[in-house]
């Protein structure tokens, strides 16, 4: 079932009198639970997707249907409930408030979610039930990326969103964050969606959606994606 359809959708950027077009017309669909990759070099438009779908932006043109109620419309306040509610966000820097400690930087989207998950519970889940009281600082890179990810899920969104979520870790600790990101996906049954330009993790994907110059250029089905530790970094 489809939990994600973009239809014709476009999204131009005007600064004075010029126009940069970053999605040209794209359309494409996403199933429930699927492990999806948004593949593309730098300024292909994949960042700008990803925005969309996240409700940080909205289209110029089109429509944008998630869990079948289209969010292109929706005012500032509607699309700050639909974040809220729908999407969870794991980004390349982390973004975690260095005053608080890890259960506190969890802990804090229960405060917006409507349906937040148990924090302790989720940062066990990743691995860090021995740093609860830690501070961002006193953690690896590593372990700031799995705190961040054990924020998004203590949302229990529809759809994780992560923008280069291994860009700034080593190869291996790559591996390991994305392997968290699987098991997650299978135990809770998420979406995910990666935007990245890494070909080593379009491998591990059900679907592989390849962008360039704004414009969608394959959707591919992936029948037996390879798991993490079977990708050659």
């Amino acid at each position: 079932m489809a939990i994600v359809e973009f239809h014709n959708v476009t999204r131009i950027y005007a600064s004075g009198e010029h126009e940069q077009k970053a999605l040209d017309n794209v359309s494409f669909s996403l199933d429930e639970g699927k492990f999806v990759v948004i593949l593309g070099p730098s300024g292909a438009g994949k960042s700008t997707l990803l925005n969309l779908l996240g409700g940080l932006d909205s289209p110029t043109n089109g429509t944008i249907t998630v869990g079948g109620r289209d969010i292109s419309t929706l005012s500032d306040n509607e699309l700050a409930d639909y974040r809220a509610a729908t999407v969870g966000f794991v980004f390349q820097f982390y973004n975690l408030i260095p005053t608080l400690t890890v259960y506190e930087n969890v802990e804090l989207v229960s405060n917006i979610a409507p349906n937040a998950l148990d924090s302790k519970q989720m940062i066990a889940e990743v691995g860090l039930n021995d740093h609860l009281h830690n501070f961002p600082s006193e953690l690896s890179g590593g372990e700031q990326q799995r705190v961040s990810i054990a924020r998004a899920l203590a949302k229990n969104p529809q759809i994780l969103l992560c923008d280069e979520p291994t860009g700034a870790l080593d190869s291996e600790t790559g591996v390991m964050v994305l392997k968290l990101l699987l098991k997650m996906a299978k135990t809770y049954g998420k979406t995910i969606v990666i935007v990245t330009h890494n070909q080593s993790i379009a491998k591990m994907a059900d679907v592989v959606i390849r962008v360039k110059n704004g414009k969608i250029r394959s959707v591919e089905e992936q029948a037996n994606p390879m798991s993490a530790d079977e990708v050659e970094w």
